[in-house]
């Protein structure tokens, strides 16, 4: 990877509106590509290698704890810093067993996401 190449971002959120307000959060200087169910996520991190996964929990086909369990078995992505974002109450303790680096609840501050995204994969590319 060259140094100047945008980091990639997979963005695992079956509300569209919610992957269109992460995306206007987080701007354009990273690579952000888009899953709308667990099978998608799996496929998409398979073939991208994010940097960072900002995973919801509430997704259809497989659940996100599934997703997150799935991911961590194998490497790569395994290796991926792995945000969940939840609007479950109490969601924080499974998520982190299941091998969550970061949880944000849901509805979630723009500032605090860009302050993890941020410490995870650096500022954006300009």
């Amino acid at each position: 990877m060259h140094g100047g190449e945008a980091k990639t971002i997979l963005v695992c959120e079956d509300d569209e509106n919610l992957r269109q307000l992460i995306r206007a959060v987080l701007g354009a200087g990273y690579r952000i590509v888009e899953a709308h169910d667990g099978d998608q996520a799996v496929i998409l991190a398979h073939e991208h290698h994010p940097d960072l996964i900002v995973l919801d929990l509430m997704l259809p086909r497989m659940s996100g704890l599934e997703v997150l369990s799935h991911l961590r078995a194998e490497a790569p992505p395994g290796d991926a810093h792995i945000l969940v974002m939840s609007a479950w109450p109490n969601s924080e303790a499974a998520a982190r067993a299941a091998g969550a680096d970061s949880y944000l609840p849901k509805p979630f501050n723009p500032d605090d996401l860009v302050s993890i995204v941020t410490e995870v994969v650096g500022a954006p590319q300009s």
